[in-house]
């Protein structure tokens, strides 16, 4: 598989928001197929360093392919984010960017299990080396859990059937592959959008639990203010409401002054400033973008800059 088969959603406008500079450091935590990284080091001068992050091994494997000394490639997790910059020797960065979600090699590999388009095992797993497979976690998980993850995660109002459905298919045999999920799905969800197979939420709901992506956003957000340096930019894309809601609320948080007991006698200018500067409105894909790449549509991107002068 080439490693530039994965269009990067928002590519031009994520990489224009990380204001390159020439001799700045930068961090891409989800390199994915390079897109963001490649564009990246398009900006970056001789001085510049580019460090990519991915749990995938086949994402860090495509990344092994580009021979540029300012670039770096790692394997590792959101969560990990601290530990992976301070062993590549980078303190502070000017620039980090979060593409989330799945990747298109993750979905059209067969193998990897995330769509029920193929009949596969189902995995879901971003990393296949680690964790608990979609499988395994079926065949464990109480009714009560399964539906819990499926009303959250996938937002889905048949949660509770779906669940029930599930749970009496593998006393009858594992739920083991996609397209037997899927049609277990099909047969207890009474009505769906023209335009949406019955399945898609719980899909979308077992990758989240398995891979625990909410869970490391949220430790990594943190982190990202932390390693940013004055004037650094955060570039998050997200793909559904559940991400979107923690990247904005985090980032509006941070862009208020820190709360103080109240009735304290200070002034406005006294304040201790916010730490990130919102910076304009929400991006979402123009029209044509999600003409060639359809995966786009639901895609947000937001921007903040942390505050504090330049060094």
């Amino acid at each position: 598989m080439s490693v530039r088969s994965h269009a990067a959603v928002l590519e031009e406008q994520a990489v224009e928001g990380l204001k390159v500079r020439s001799g700045g450091s930068y961090v891409d935590c989800t390199f994915g197929r390079g897109g963001h990284s490649r564009r990246i080091l398009a900006r970056l001068g001789a001085d510049g360093r580019l460090l990519a992050l991915d749990r995938d091994p086949q994402a860090v494997a495509a990344g092994g392919e580009i021979d540029d000394g300012r670039f770096h490639v790692l394997h590792g997790r959101f969560s990990q984010l601290r530990d992976l910059a301070a062993g590549a020797g980078i303190a502070r960065a000017d620039g980090v960017l979060l593409d989330l979600g799945v990747s298109s090699p993750q979905l059209d590999d067969p193998a990897r299990g995330f769509s029920f388009r193929h009949d596969a095992p189902l995995d879901m797993r971003m990393d296949p080396g680690t964790g608990t497979s979609a499988a395994e976690w079926l065949a464990r998980a109480s009714e009560g859990e399964i539906g819990e993850v499926i009303r959250n995660h996938g937002e889905e109002r048949f949660a509770k059937q779906i669940a029930a459905a599930i749970v009496a298919a593998r006393a009858r045999g594992p739920v083991g592959t996609t397209r037997q999920l899927a049609a277990i799905v099909a047969k207890a969800v009474p009505t769906r959008e023209p335009s949406q197979d019955p399945a898609t939420r719980t899909f979308q709901a077992l990758r989240i639990h398995v891979n625990q992506e909410l869970e490391e956003l949220s430790l990594a957000l943190p982190q990202c203010l932390e390693l940013l340096a004055p004037a650094g930019r955060l570039v998050v894309i997200s793909f559904h409401s559940l991400e979107d809601r923690i990247v904005k609320r985090f980032m509006r948080d941070h862009a208020r002054p820190d709360r103080l007991p109240p009735r304290l006698p200070l002034r406005a200018s006294e304040l201790p400033p916010p730490q990130l500067k919102v910076l304009g409105r929400a991006v979402r894909p123009s029209s044509a973008e999600v003409a060639t790449n359809p995966r786009a549509r639901s895609a947000i991107m937001r921007i903040a800059e942390k505050q504090g002068e330049p060094q």
